[in-house]
């Protein structure tokens, strides 16, 4: 009995093939999310950027 336990925690400690749909679903999520904010902030910040080079440089 008790060996019948501690091949089933066995596997289950060394198993970790079940999660890759879940992983593959939060990079896809993750990436979208970038491109979306990227879309919407880069103009701004492109804006702020050449702001801030112009006052160091003084043009």
């Amino acid at each position: 009995m008790m060996l019948v336990w501690w091949r089933r925690m066995r596997r289950g400690w060394t198993d970790d093939t079940g999660d890759v749909p879940g992983w593959v679903l939060i990079t896809l999520m993750t990436a979208g999310l970038v491109i979306i904010i990227w879309a919407l902030a880069g103009p701004a910040l492109s804006g702020v950027f050449k702001q801030a080079i112009d006052k160091v440089s003084g043009l």
